[in-house]
């Protein structure tokens, strides 16, 4: 059996020719460099490890790594590891996978915990400046003390707390002293500000539980703002970009980077630099833009939990699901999703995209990178009565109609094929052209052939057609100009490989899952059509490829071997995506 070409590398040579991205955070990036502002462009991908990502998080991995790419800069992974109670190394793994799938490579994988002990001695320095104070209220009484968005709050009782004691009372939270919830470490800001992140936040709070990684000699874990913009900071980040739900965080993040003021306080950094971390303290710029939000989808890492947690899903990397691991399970390329988020383009202006742009472009890219073979989904036998029983023979195919590059391949052919069955009926609908009884249709690449007799088993189900092939009808032959209206694709039943073949559809029957208007959860808006599994039949050639190779099934879709079940002798193809837009006149 022969080997499955490589597809050839069909993207033009453009060295040189690209045009120059613009949107409103690459022209800052400009600006910060023709000013010298930075020598170097510095950015990061900040993922919490306690989920796998999303459809979401590619558009912020490929302008994280992108950006940094484009300007010759630098950009880290960093995992943000603060809540231990989250955490799965389960997630780190499939996050840095992720990340490479996609076609990035980091400069520095770092993690929040790898900042712990400057954590803590910043946290020191704000309370001997004044900047923070220990608090004793409870998680329901920092709410009620907090306010509202047209009430001021009030100040804590323990908010002017005398410096010694802050910060004896914060070494003895370290030290494990007191139980979970007891305490916290507050910013001392304004309980009056029309921002209510900057009601004097929390910085630390105590948790009682072992660290995966920095061990079990930590109980208390800073909080996110504070951890991510000192991160931030001790990594020479100059560019931190977010999602626009950090807008009003980012007060707060500069606040955090202005007070503690590492760049000119590197004792602070002494913890780092004595176990020769490689660092350059910075003040870093926050910077927001638009999530990619797309219909039929949840980009809830909780929602999705949930739905993997009750076995609605088949797990995290289930081709339905959002996620990056499901759908690079279904098929779709790296190729598809960065030229997604190109499509999408950077503003701070949230919108909803449709889920057929992301199908859209996984069809470009496959149209010009997957080869074509022949499948049929739905098996129905024809057999081709005047051709001898046993016949065999070999007919040549190009692997793909729009690139010689792809080569050609052999396709064995019988007297006996299977046809899929929608491309046969008996009593045909209004402006059908494939096989009908009497009529004929065009066998691709083998001629014209005629539905001659119809074969019913007892219930009166269509078991077997018999037909005769026009012998002057073969490609080259002068027969083979007849006009024919239909043409339908087929394989060899001898030589068939069966094939398991999974036809995934959307998730959700609804654009908006989310909409719990009419007293419905997302949940109740799951697609029950969204996956149906036949046994099929494919040519040779499909069968004998490795996991994940993609093809396009002739006249049916887009499909790819399954990366986790797929064997030669036991094909499984997931369907990535149908020929043209099946829910276009859904909606």
């Amino acid at each position: 059996m022969p080997a499955t070409p490589t597809p050839p590398d069909s993207s033009p040579d453009t060295a040189g020719t690209a045009p120059v991205k613009q949107d409103f955070i690459r022209q800052i990036v400009r600006d910060d460099l023709a000013s010298g502002k930075h020598a170097a462009i510095r950015t990061r991908f900040p993922p919490e490890p306690n989920g796998y990502l999303h459809i979401g998080h590619a558009k912020a991995i490929c302008l994280d790594f992108g950006i940094a790419q484009e300007f010759g800069g630098t950009c880290n992974l960093r995992f943000d590891d603060t809540n231990p109670v989250k955490e799965d190394p389960e997630y780190v793994r499939a996050i840095q996978e992720d990340v490479r799938w996609l076609g990035f490579e980091w400069n520095d994988l770092r993690h929040s915990s790898d900042y712990f002990e400057v954590y803590c001695l910043a946290a020191e320095k704000l309370i001997r400046q004044g900047d923070a104070f220990v608090c004793d209220l409870s998680a329901d009484e920092v709410r009620a003390y907090r306010g509202t968005l047209t009430e001021p709050g009030r100040n804590s009782p323990y908010r002017d707390r005398p410096v010694e004691e802050n910060l004896d009372l914060f070494r003895r939270m370290r030290a494990g002293e007191f139980p979970d919830g007891a305490r916290t470490l507050r910013a001392k800001i304004d309980m009056a500000s029309g921002n209510i992140n900057l009601r004097d936040p929390a910085l630390y709070r105590i948790k009682h539980v072992p660290h995966p990684i920095a061990g079990a000699g930590w109980c208390i874990y800073p909080m996110y703002d504070y951890a991510h913009s000192l991160g931030d900071a001790v990594e020479g980040i100059t560019h931190s970009l977010c999602t626009l739900e950090f807008e009003d965080h980012r007060p707060l993040y500069d606040w955090c980077v202005e007070k503690v003021d590492l760049a000119g306080n590197p004792d602070l950094l002494k913890p780092l630099t004595d176990n020769g971390l490689p660092l350059e303290a910075a003040k870093p710029r926050q910077i927001e833009f638009s999530r990619a939000n797309i219909n039929y989808t949840v980009m809830s890492k909780r929602k999705l939990m949930a739905l993997v947690q009750a076995g609605l899903v088949d797990g995290w990397d289930d081709p339905r699901m959002p996620t990056l691991q499901g759908i690079r399970r279904r098929g779709y390329t790296p190729a598809s999703l960065r030229l997604f988020v190109e499509r999408l383009g950077i503003s701070k202006q949230n919108s909803l995209i449709d889920y057929s742009v992301l199908e859209g472009c996984l069809r470009e890219d496959l149209d010009a990178a997957a080869p074509r073979r022949m499948a049929v989904v739905e098996p129905l036998k024809l057999v081709i009565t005047n051709l001898p029983d046993g016949h065999e023979e070999a007919l040549e195919f190009p692997n793909h109609p729009k690139d010689e590059r792809f080569g050609n391949r052999t396709v064995p052919f019988s007297n006996v094929l299977w046809i899929d069955r929608e491309d046969f009926a008996e009593v045909p609908p209004k402006g059908f052209k494939r096989l009908v009884p009497g009529g004929e249709v065009r066998l691709r690449g083998a001629g014209i052939v005629r539905c001659d007799e119809v074969i019913k088993d007892a219930s009166g189900n269509v078991v077997e057609l018999r037909g005769t092939l026009d012998p002057e009808s073969r490609p080259g032959m002068e027969g083979a100009n007849r006009k024919i209206k239909g043409t339908i694709h087929w394989v060899s039943a001898a030589h068939a490989v069966q094939a398991e073949i999974r036809l995934y559809d959307r998730l959700f029957d609804v654009p908006d899952p989310d909409d719990d208007t009419d007293g419905k959860t997302y949940q109740d808006h799951l697609n029950p059509d969204s996956r149906r599994t036949v046994t099929g039949y494919v040519e040779p050639a499909a069968a004998d490829a490795g996991p994940e190779q993609h093809f396009q099934f002739e006249r049916t879709g887009y499909f790819v071997t399954d990366r986790k079940d797929h064997r030669a002798d036991a094909p499984v193809f997931n369907r990535a995506v149908t020929l043209r837009d099946t829910w276009a006149n859904k909606d």
